[in-house]
């Protein structure tokens, strides 16, 4: 399948074989994941790997539908808010960054021929007590991993006009204040640059040397 095609048929499946994933099949699309973009190249996430054979009736206590635990097994996605970009106004990219990975699982899966769903509605107490996650880590996404039972599905989106909005000619005047500036400038410090440089930059700004 070409990109276009996996994107047209990627959809959310609810019922799934007890068949093997490959483990080829499994690196392939860890693979994707480690390659996926994240905000100033941080890689701050990470991706748990679950088995769900033998595991089934404590894994239900993350989310309770059955079909969670049919497949071979279930990708949680997790950030690292700590280690994660932060932008100028203080909005940590670390749920962008999940979220982007997952993304890159869930198509590679689809070229694949095989099933994934996003969940979200899952209990974050028992995910971080079963799975032992470390306590810098936040669970952000799982998704089942296996192949479908059922191929059959019809997607329901609204129509490209209500989701598009072109921006006209006539864009907002904005004049960006001194004190707006002097954030940014040192953000991109930040982003670039060890603490002690930080500081030092800073200084020769202020003092215009």
């Amino acid at each position: 399948m070409d990109y276009f095609e996996v994107v047209q048929v990627r959809h959310s499946v609810r019922s799934y074989k007890p068949d093997p994933v490959e483990p080829e099949k499994l690196q392939r699309i860890l693979e994707c994941a480690r390659l996926a973009p994240t905000a100033a190249n941080r890689q701050a996430y990470k991706v748990v790997v679950v088995a769900t054979e033998g595991n089934k009736e404590v894994l239900q206590h993350i989310y309770r539908n059955p079909w969670f635990v049919q497949a071979p097994y279930i990708l949680c996605v997790c950030s690292v808010p700590g280690k994660s970009w932060v932008r100028s106004d203080k909005k940590n990219y670390s749920d962008v960054d999940a979220a982007i990975v997952m993304d890159h699982m869930v198509l590679a899966a689809t070229a694949l021929g095989l099933g994934t769903c996003w969940v979200a509605a899952f209990d974050v107490e028992a995910t971080r007590t079963i799975l032992k996650l470390d306590d810098a880590w936040e669970p952000i996404a799982f998704t089942p991993l296996g192949y479908p039972n059922d191929s059959t599905f019809k997607k329901v989106r609204k129509p490209l006009e209500e989701m598009v909005v072109y921006t006209g000619p006539d864009l907002g005047d904005y004049k960006m204040t001194a004190g707006k500036q002097f954030q940014i400038q040192k953000q991109q410090l930040k982003s670039s640059l060890g603490r002690v440089e930080v500081v030092r930059k800073i200084h020769k700004i202020i003092s215009g040397n």
